[in-house]
């Protein structure tokens, strides 16, 4: 079987999905509710330009990618659902608990795939990440910090909070294999009535807890996620190059007459595969469809990271200025 696999979403993100299937073999049509934007790119990849519901209903399609605003993801989901596709749905994939929940529930219970787009976790630097944490190497974790902060990337209906932070939460949660038994998060709004700058702290069972920080307006761009164990700490930093994006430091830490002191290790920058995230997200998705297996990164990681994020999410008014 050859999954033939459809994009509904024309946009940056769609587009990427679109290029990356059609290099794979397996895009076998396109869709926007511009119908000019799909036949365009329709056009250049000789595939079909459809309209969303045309997509969802076509014969010709098992399985759809769904880069939509978030607002438009449950119901579009559900509806590919009805009909009997596949699903890979982008973050997040609704609004609210309660629709993400919903939509779980029906790709279950039609025995449908249902893959959420948390492309890091298909990072070769992050599975290399989790393979220290599964063997050990790390020892009990203790603290996991992430920062994902850059200059722009403005949404109409998310904060920063919801467009950032499902990437970093997706993988603590996967390096954890828990979800935190409590959330606090504080938010600034410097432009408008959404949050710009947004905290999330932490804590989850057996002494770990964890802080995201996630921003829009910031002067730098920091893509870092760092893992603290009670045997070493090991950091996965996306804007480095191939080379060093995982360092493993083995600091020491011990009493000396009841005074804590510590080793500085110099880092140890581990191999790390080749290949595109989007790439070996695609291609598990496409052997999730062909051989019926649960994916890496399903329906309930995408509630727990809902739900997350709404126990974070603060409401306020646009700041002053």
């Amino acid at each position: 079987m050859k999954p033939r696999i459809g994009v509904i979403g024309c946009g940056y993100w769609g587009s990427n999905h679109i290029r990356t299937l059609a290099s794979l073999g397996h895009l076998a049509a396109v869709a926007d509710i511009n119908a000019a934007r799909a036949e365009g790119f329709g056009s250049e990849y000789d595939v079909p330009g459809l309209t969303p519901q045309q997509a969802i209903e076509s014969d010709e399609l098992d399985a759809l990618v769904l880069a939509l605003p978030p607002q438009f993801h449950a119901e579009t989901a559900m509806a590919a659902i009805r009909t009997g596709k596949d699903v890979l749905v982008e973050k997040p994939i609704a609004l609210s608990v309660a629709d993400a929940e919903a939509t779980v529930a029906l790709a279950r219970e039609a025995d449908r795939i249902f893959m959420v787009g948390h492309v890091l976790r298909f990072h070769p630097a992050f599975e290399g990440l989790k393979k220290l944490v599964d063997d050990g190497v790390l020892g009990e974790l203790r603290y996991i910090h992430s920062h994902r902060v850059g200059l722009g990337k403005f949404h109409t209906e998310n904060d920063a909070l919801w467009d950032l932070a499902p990437h970093d939460l997706s993988m603590i949660l996967a390096l954890t294999g828990q979800a935190p038994v409590d959330v606090h998060g504080e938010g600034a709004a410097m432009l408008d009535h959404l949050s710009d700058f947004a905290h999330l702290h932490m804590r989850f069972s057996d002494r770990l807890k964890g802080h995201l920080f996630a921003s829009r307006l910031n002067p730098y761009r920091e893509r870092r996620l760092s893992v603290v164990g009670t045997k070493a700490m090991a950091v996965f930093d996306d804007v480095e190059p191939q080379h060093r994006k995982l360092a493993l430091y083995r600091h020491t830490l011990w009493q000396d007459n009841g005074a804590w002191a510590a080793t500085q290790e110099e880092p140890e920058y581990l191999p790390v595969e080749a290949g595109m995230p989007l790439t070996r997200e695609l291609e598990h998705f496409i052997d999730c469809v062909r051989t019926r297996n649960a994916p890496r990164a399903d329906g309930h990681e995408a509630i727990d990271v809902l739900k997350i994020l709404t126990a974070g999410t603060v409401s306020h008014d646009r700041t002053d200025r």
